[in-house]
């Protein structure tokens, strides 16, 4: 498999080397986070000529007999070197039985750099607190972007890598079928990985095609508001026994595990948070094809459903805005910046245009709006409201604006 490098990750890395904090790498299952750990190890045996690297795979069958708290504490201890700088890299942590304990005691020690990687619901963000007594740091590693996808392939068309992207994703894993109907089976294995060892085991659920059901219904209404009383309430008439917690702590196990990224609304008037019916987006839209099929494809839903996880990649907080009764796609916030964003996937038909830009007009404060779509041509204004080709605006890792 062909490895680029992923600097906008590395950077991350290299940033919070030698901070007294427990580093946790996670995202979704196949994103590319063990060959981002191993760029990292390389990095430090070319910069710190002092460095004494303790390594573990729990994916490897050489690290089985180390997968219990205490085992694993012996390992790491045998492997420390006093007058050296150790650095402690543990790949697939969870797989290790309580290995929690084994890491607050070695953090506590100050003896050791940690770094480990998780990808599933057993290392969750809202979990990290409860686990570690220490302080955490979390990068989250999402699926390929437009730039390494164009990277991986070597494309320099952005206009025409972005119609290939948008049908083929970001799951680099994919790319070795040459075949679609064996890219699908990859993609489709991949997300049953997730749902099945990932959710089902750590929340003990035994009514699976219930979780299915959900899992097509969200995937089918990608960048549409989303009401779990609504939801249960077709699922009842599908006779499918449900109710409105139930549906709501599914949405939220698929959240955890990285499969589904929940964007509540926010009364841009009102300037506070709506309480319900929030919108929810894939971690890549590769998986609702693979799931769904490819038949009647909303490609503007799934453009906004990249742009969503572009946003969340560049540490955003993102939400969907209310103005009155109109609809802003999203509202990203960075520190002190703001901006509104609107995505089509065309705005050549005069009546699209201004479906698109009149929401944003009505907003009067002075942060920057965008519309990001398919213009094939270079940015320019309307009324104050820059209009951003959607593939170009993917290419810039840095700003928005």
């Amino acid at each position: 498999m062909k490895i680029i490098e992923r600097p906008f990750y590395m950077e991350q890395l290299k940033r919070v080397k030698g901070v007294p904090d427990i580093k946790v790498i996670t995202g979704i299952r196949r994103s590319g986070k063990s060959k981002l750990m191993e760029a990292f190890i390389q990095y430090i045996r070319e910069t710190d000529k002092e460095a004494n690297i303790i390594y573990i795979d729990f994916t490897n069958l050489d690290y089985d007999e180390i997968k219990e708290y205490r085992k694993l504490n012996s390992f790491v201890k045998e492997h420390y070197v006093s007058e050296k700088n150790n650095y402690l890299f543990i790949d697939e942590v969870q797989l290790c039985d309580r290995f929690e304990i084994t890491l607050n005691s070695l953090h506590s020690s100050g003896n050791y750099d940690i770094y480990v990687t998780g990808s599933n619901a057993f290392l969750l963000s809202s979990d990290l607190a409860t686990l570690f007594t220490g302080r955490t740091y979390s990068i989250e590693v999402y699926p390929f972007s437009l730039k390494e996808y164009m990277e991986y392939f070597d494309l320099n068309d952005a206009y025409k890598a972005y119609t290939e992207y948008r049908n083929s994703g970001g799951m680099s894993g994919s790319y070795l079928y040459s075949d679609p109907s064996m890219q699908t089976k990859y993609l489709n294995d991949v997300f049953e990985t997730l749902v099945i060892r990932d959710i089902v085991k750590k929340y003990k659920i035994r009514n699976i095609p219930l979780l299915d059901k959900i899992i097509d219904y969200l995937m089918d209404n990608v960048s549409n508001i989303v009401s779990a009383n609504k939801m249960a309430d077709t699922l009842l008439l599908n006779k499918i026994k449900t109710n409105d917690k139930t549906v709501g702590a599914y949405i939220s196990y698929l959240c955890n595990a990285f499969g589904f990224y929940r964007v509540r609304r926010y009364d841009i008037r009102g300037k506070k948070y709506l309480a319900s019916n929030d919108k929810y987006y894939l971690a890549d839209p590769s998986f609702r094809s693979a799931r769904l099929g490819t038949r009647n494809p909303d490609f503007g839903r799934i453009s906004e459903n990249i742009v969503a996880i572009e946003l969340l990649r560049r540490g955003y907080e993102v939400y969907a805005g209310v103005l009155y009764k109109k609809e802003i796609d999203f509202v990203a916030i960075r520190q002190d910046e703001k901006i509104y964003i609107q995505v089509s996937e065309y705005i050549d038909n005069p009546e699209t245009f201004e479906r698109e830009y009149a929401p944003l007009l009505a907003i009067k404060d002075a942060y920057p709006k965008m519309i990001l779509a398919r213009t094939h041509q270079e940015t320019y204004q309307y009324e104050g409201i820059r209009i951003v080709d959607i593939a170009n605006w993917l290419l810039d890792k840095t700003e928005v604006m």
